[in-house]
């Protein structure tokens, strides 16, 4: 039983047709019978009923064939050329109605980003294209801090194939990390134009690459699961604008730190507790808003209620306000 016939486009020839053909040419023709294996050779018009046995095909010239096959193909171009001139006719006037409307270079000024390795490789690729700075912005995410060893390691390749490019990197963190080793090492292994500072509350996390893209959360429940790629110079200008103005009321942490000083028995981590509790805030806010746990905090309130003397919550609001220490700068 002879294998079926595989399929194959209109205007080709399967191993089985061409080997026939060029039988036919060779003999003069072929039984009829043959060509059922390769019908391929009938629907293109290779082989034709010879005029005095019916059952028997004869070849066509290759030299005709080929020309009828050409003229045919032409045919079709033509024809999908046609279409295409039909619809830019269609286009055109609809193009110039939403020119005025349309981003006009091919790069979307915003983008949503789902998963941390699309996160990740899309960083990757804009670091990979800085040449100038990168400002960061890393507020505590809980154990571990801003980075983890693990996400170190993914950064640490691209933060220093950008320093050795000649570019900078300023980097913000909350000062409950000021003390933490991991911080100081991590800058200290970077070799190029490096410098952080630290603030008691910070925004969520931002990445500015050379002034021209941006990269913030976009998760609402904070896994950082979505992120957002921004290219809209208004919107970058901005982020670049509140970077700098946090930069400047931040305390250098590296490659010099300061010590931010004490008043009257008061620390700045105090200060900065006492401010969110006259505010009215909850141990739970505060110790969110400082990047500490609530256990950490609520030390802090009790050493702060001890230096001010006092013996109860509605007291030591009081004393605060009396004291002036919010009204003072360390």
């Amino acid at each position: 039983m002879p294998s079926p016939h595989p399929e194959h486009g209109p205007e080709e020839l399967c191993r089985a047709a061409s080997e026939l053909y060029a039988q036919a040419l060779r003999d003069g023709g072929i039984d009829g019978t043959e060509a059922e294996r390769a019908p391929c050779l009938l629907d293109l018009g290779l082989l034709q009923p010879a005029v005095a046995d019916p059952g028997r095909l004869e070849p066509v010239a290759p030299t005709v064939a080929l020309n009828r096959l050409l003229r045919t193909s032409r045919s079709r171009i033509a024809d999908e050329q046609r279409r295409e001139e039909r619809l830019v006719e269609l286009f055109d006037p609809l193009m110039r109605i939403d020119a005025p409307h349309s981003a006009t270079t091919a790069t979307p000024t915003l983008r949503l980003l789902s998963g941390s390795d699309r996160i990740n490789r899309a960083l990757d690729e804009a670091m990979a294209e800085g040449r100038e700075e990168v400002l960061c912005i890393q507020p505590y995410t809980g154990l571990g801090g801003p980075r983890g060893d693990i996400a170190q390691t993914e950064a640490y390749g691209r933060d220093q194939a950008l320093l050795d490019r000649g570019g900078r990197i300023r980097t913000l963190y909350q000062d409950t990390l000021r003390h933490r080793p991991t911080i100081y090492a991590y800058n200290e292994q970077l070799k190029g134009d490096t410098a952080a500072r630290t603030l008691d509350e910070l925004p969520d996390r931002l990445v500015v690459v050379d002034r021209t893209v941006a990269f913030v959360p976009a998760s609402e429940d904070g896994t950082g699961a979505l992120a957002l790629e921004v290219r809209h110079p208004a919107l970058v200008r901005y982020f670049v604008t509140t970077f700098d103005r946090l930069w400047h009321l931040a305390t250098p942490m590296y490659p010099e730190a300061v010590r931010r000083p004490s008043l009257d028995g008061v620390t700045p981590r105090q200060r900065a507790i006492a401010a969110l509790l006259v505010e009215g805030h909850t141990d739970a806010v505060i110790a969110d808003r400082l990047g500490m746990n609530v256990r950490t905090a609520r030390v802090h309130i009790a050493k702060l209620a001890a230096t001010l003397g006092s013996e109860s919550r509605a007291q030591l609001g009081y004393l605060i306000a009396r004291s002036g220490i919010l009204d003072r700068e360390a």
